[in-house]
């Protein structure tokens, strides 16, 4: 069975497609499908909704939806960059920085903290899976770390090289993909829909 993803970001995608190996998912533009929406909301909730109910109005009738929500939420930095984790030092208007530029700009604003125990932050993923227009489902998972002093770690994108996972003992961008599966905060989240996604699936096989 298939599963639209609500993103045009390919390493999201190759995620999903390792964390649910029985599911088709796809992207949107490999059906030829326009998306687009504004990620208004409030929480990672509320962005993981928007974006999946965007993708529903357009996606063809019985498509599975997935859209995700996810950043890296600093304790020093107030919580910073949130739910603006993908905008994080963009100027209004403009584009978004390359990961590397956000990276930077990140670690630039921890120079004043020069103990691991004040670099805390947590990596937060919701996901929302829409099966039809009265199923809905939402689940936000968590893992915590710290803030590396430099990058480091060939695998993963985005904010992977300067977080270190408390429980993996590294970076993400350093860590298997096995291990990050496991301890992700999007592999916690994937594991719990995984469930859910097969109870979907053997309940279509009776209809």
């Amino acid at each position: 069975m298939e599963i639209m993803l609500a993103s045009g970001n390919a390493h999201k995608r190759a995620e999903f497609a390792r964390m649910l190996p029985s599911w088709d998912v796809l992207l949107p533009k490999e059906r030829g499908i326009e998306f687009s929406c504004e990620e208004n909301g409030t929480t990672f909730i509320d962005n993981a909704l928007i974006k999946a109910r965007a993708l529903f109005r357009v996606a063809p009738k019985g498509t599975l939806i997935l859209a995700d929500d996810s950043g890296l939420c600093v304790d020093a930095l107030d919580g910073q960059p949130g739910i603006h984790t993908a905008r994080y030092g963009m100027e209004p208007g403009g584009k978004e920085l390359p990961s590397g530029q956000r990276n930077a700009l990140l670690l630039r604003n921890m120079e004043a903290y020069k103990e691991m125990s004040q670099r805390s932050a947590h990596f937060v993923c919701a996901i929302a899976l829409i099966a039809d227009p009265y199923r809905t489902f939402v689940v936000q998972e968590a893992v915590d770390g710290h803030i590396a002093f430099t990058p480091y770690g060939k695998g993963g994108f985005g904010y992977d090289p300067i977080f270190i996972c408390d429980e993996i003992g590294q970076s993400m961008a350093a860590a298997s993909d096995a291990l990050k599966d496991q301890y992700s905060h999007r592999g916690r989240a994937l594991n719990h829909l995984a469930r859910l996604l097969e109870e979907i699936r053997e309940n279509a096989k009776t209809l």
